[in-house]
């Protein structure tokens, strides 16, 4: 069984905060209690309102958020709970009654296009994943997943997911007017019936909250300037790309030849914009933001 690790997330509401899960918690419904009483279908619910401060518990997909009284501060509560939740998760205890039987959930799945003509997004209305997942062929797929079923259509040839979309790279033996719909409703269905994604077992980049589950040195492991170049990344760079279906990864830094090595991912892998934006994008913002120390950004497998 995998671990699980707790991420604190603040809110716009400062009585809330998100206690997040590298894994999901549950499948088909999210959870409201107010007090001791209406937590008695969740244990580690009915434990954490022994914190004097807690009022409301609500358990979703893949976090835990607590609403307040005003006896306390966040700041000064925080981590303890989030070790307290983490405690629990990993100590092999029930979170919640089994839901029972796969219900189907409403779902609407559409298609979008992307700047790489072989990539299409497929852009859901509910979470699909907790980190990042790059399928390059059917081997890096769980058996019964969602992205093992997708590999039944021959003209698939990689997939990725992340959020709540799937960017789907197809062979060129088809093009997107003949397959669309048919992709689309595959995935509706799919998750509808309660198919998960499942996890890769292929791994590749580092980011400031994800380099836990990658192959790479850990970000708190990265040299200063490494550390700063996933930081603009991440906030800069990685929102931009996800709204065309991909991603763009650190994957390491050269201080003698001040060289930056990235991942193309889903959409960006192979696109024929790739070059440019990594040249009057990525780059050139690199060399403003830490100037002096960058001098040239290269797609390892562009």
């Amino acid at each position: 069984m995998s671990t699980h690790t707790i991420k604190v997330v603040s809110t716009s509401n400062e009585s809330i905060v998100k206690f997040e899960s590298n894994q999901f918690l549950v499948k088909n419904h999210s959870y409201e209690f107010k007090n001791i009483d209406e937590a008695k279908p969740s244990p580690l619910a009915q434990q954490l309102f022994y914190l004097p401060f807690v009022k409301t518990v609500y358990i979703a997909q893949n976090f835990i958020a607590i609403e307040r009284y005003d006896i306390v501060e966040w700041s000064d509560v925080q981590d303890e709970v989030a070790q307290q939740i983490e405690q629990y998760l990993n100590g092999d205890k029930p979170l919640l009654p089994e839901e029972g039987e796969v219900k189907k959930v409403p779902v609407t799945v559409y298609a979008e296009a992307t700047p790489n003509p072989s990539v299409m997004k497929y852009v859901a209305n509910k979470k699909l994943t907790v980190t990042t997942q790059e399928f390059k062929t059917i081997e890096d797929t769980e058996s019964g997943s969602l992205s093992r079923k997708l590999y039944s259509f021959p003209f698939i040839k990689e997939l990725f997911v992340d959020e709540n979309y799937i960017s789907v790279t197809k062979h060129d033996i088809v093009e997107w007017p003949e397959i669309t719909n048919e992709i689309r409703s595959f995935i509706k269905e799919s998750i509808e019936n309660g198919s998960e994604v499942g996890v890769s077992k292929y791994s590749a980049g580092t980011s400031k909250e994800k380099g836990e589950e990658m192959s790479l040195p850990k970000f708190e492991n990265l040299s200063e300037v490494s550390k700063k170049i996933v930081e603009i990344l991440d906030e800069y760079i990685r929102p931009a790309v996800a709204s065309d279906g991909g991603n763009i990864a650190f994957e390491s830094y050269n201080e003698e030849s001040q060289e930056v090595n990235v991942i193309l991912q889903g959409a960006c892998s192979g696109c024929p914009s790739s070059t440019m934006t990594l040249k009057n994008g990525i780059e050139t913002m690199l060399k403003e933001m830490i100037p002096g120390k960058i001098e040239r950004v290269i797609a390892v497998n562009g």
